[in-house]
C-alpha cells in the first residue's frame, strides 16, 4: 500500500471508492501517530481481495460513500470493541504492536468467529469526541474577544456525539502560558503550545448546546464502551480522558440532542441572541461527514445570520477540520461582523497532543 494519500472526491462510491478509503484510513491514522489502528485497517482492507464473509462482502459492495461514511472506522471499530471486551484473544498481539505476524489472518479469523457481533458496526457512523479539540475552541474564542468581539459566549456545537466538548467551560487549560477555566478542573489539557501563546483575556461560557444525528449518552456504560472502541488504542490518555468526561456527565449531563447539523443550527440562529453575547458555531473534526446539501444550508444560514448580526450581538464560526494532505487540522474562525472571511488561526494535532498558533499577536 502506497504511503500517499491518495485525494479523492468524499462522496465517490464504488468498490475501487472502498479500497482508497481503506488505504487512506490507514496513512491517515499511521501520520496522527496510530500504528496499531493503521494494522487493523490494512488487515481489514485485506478482506476485500476475496471477501468470504457477509461482513466483508458488507463492505466490499457499500452503496454509500466509504469515505464520508468512515466505514474504515466503523469497520475498526467493531474489532476494537470485541478486544476491550476480551473477546478475541487472537487479537491481543496485534494490538500489542507485534512484529512478525499475520495481521490479515488473524483479523479474517476474528471476522469469521465473530461475523454476528461486527455486523451491526457497520450499521452507523463513528463516534470520535475528544475533549483535547477542546483547547482549540477556547484559544478561538480568546482572538475573537482580541479583535473586539464580548467575551460572553452561547456555544453551538454541530456533531457532538457524547457532547465531550459541550462541558468544555469544566476543564482547565493552560495555553502556551494563558490559564483559562477553572482549577483543577473535571480535566486539565496542557497542549504543546508551538509559536506565540493566544491573547490573554477573560472569557465567560454563557450556554452550551450541540446536537448529533446519532447522541451517545455518557451515562450509560453500553453507549460509554462504544464510544471507548472508536477511541485509536495507542492514545492511552484519551482512555483516561473519557473515564473523566463519564464521571463530569453523571454529574451534570451535557446539553445534546437529536438532530442533523443543518436542521439544528437553522433552529438556534432562528431564535433571540442576548446582548453583549457572542453567539458561537464550533465543531471538529465533523464536516467532512455532513452531507453537502447540509454543508450548503449550514453556510448559508451563517451568512443570513451574519448579515444581521451587530457589535453587541455577533456572530462566530470556528472550525478545527482535517487537512488530509498534510495530516494535521486547521482552525479557522469567521465572524460578524467585521470579519466575514475565514481566518486560519493555527493548525492542531487531532487529539489535542499540540497547537501551533499562527495568528499574528
Amino acid at each position: 500500500m502506497s504511503e500517499r494519500y491518495q485525494m479523492v472526491d468524499m462522496a465517490e462510491t464504488g468498490p475501487a471508492a472502498v479500497r482508497t478509503a481503506f488505504a487512506n484510513q490507514a496513512v491517515y491514522c499511521r501520520a496522527n501517530d496510530a500504528p496499531v489502528t493503521a494494522r487493523i485497517v490494512a488487515a481489514l482492507g485485506a478482506l476485500l481481495d476475496a471477501p468470504a464473509t457477509e461482513f466483508a462482502r458488507r463492505i466490499a459492495e457499500w452503496q454509500g460513500a466509504p469515505l464520508a461514511d468512515a466505514l474504515p472506522l466503523r469497520a475498526a471499530g467493531g474489532i476494537h470493541a470485541l478486544h476491550l471486551a476480551g473477546a478475541a484473544h487472537e487479537l491481543a498481539p496485534v494490538y500489542a504492536d507485534a512484529d512478525d505476524i499475520n495481521d490479515a489472518g488473524i483479523v479474517a479469523g476474528v471476522v469469521r468467529r465473530h461475523e454476528a457481533a461486527l455486523l451491526p458496526w457497520l450499521d452507523g457512523p463513528p463516534q470520535t469526541n475528544e475533549a483535547g479539540r477542546s483547547s482549540n475552541f477556547i484559544a478561538a474564542m480568546l482572538w475573537l474577544v482580541d479583535q473586539g468581539l464580548p467575551p460572553r459566549f452561547a456555544c453551538l456545537e454541530i456533531g457532538s456525539s457524547a457532547g465531550i466538548n459541550l462541558m468544555l467551560d469544566r476543564y482547565h487549560y493552560d495555553l502556551g502560558g494563558v490559564q483559562v477555566g477553572p482549577q483543577p478542573g473535571a480535566m486539565a489539557f496542557t497542549p504543546e503550545w508551538r509559536g506565540h501563546h493566544p491573547p490573554q483575556h477573560k472569557i465567560d461560557i454563557a450556554s452550551l448546546k450541540g446536537c448529533d444525528v446519532a447522541p451517545v449518552d455518557l451515562t450509560d456504560p453500553a453507549q460509554a464502551l462504544r464510544l471507548k472502541a472508536y477511541i485509536w488504542p495507542e492514545h492511552a490518555i484519551r482512555f483516561a480522558r473519557m473515564e473523566a468526561a463519564i464521571t463530569a456527565a453523571h454529574s451534570e449531563k451535557p446539553n445534546l440532542v437529536k438532530a442533523n447539523a443543518a436542521d439544528f443550527v437553522e433552529a438556534e440562529l432562528a431564535k433571540p441572541q442576548a446582548a453583549g453575547t457572542t453567539r458561537l458555531l464550533m465543531h471538529s473534526i465533523v464536516w467532512q461527514y455532513v452531507p453537502a446539501d447540509q454543508q450548503a444550508r449550514v453556510t448559508a444560514a451563517m451568512e443570513e445570520a451574519g448579515k444581521r448580526a451587530t457589535a453587541d450581538r455577533p456572530l462566530a464560526w470556528v472550525a478545527l477540520e482535517a487537512n488530509r494532505t498534510m495530516h494535521y487540522h486547521e482552525l479557522a474562525v469567521r465572524y460578524w461582523p467585521g470579519g466575514e472571511t475565514s481566518k486560519m488561526l493555527g493548525r492542531a494535532h487531532a487529539h489535542g497532543a499540540w497547537v501551533e498558533w499562527m495568528a499574528v499577536p
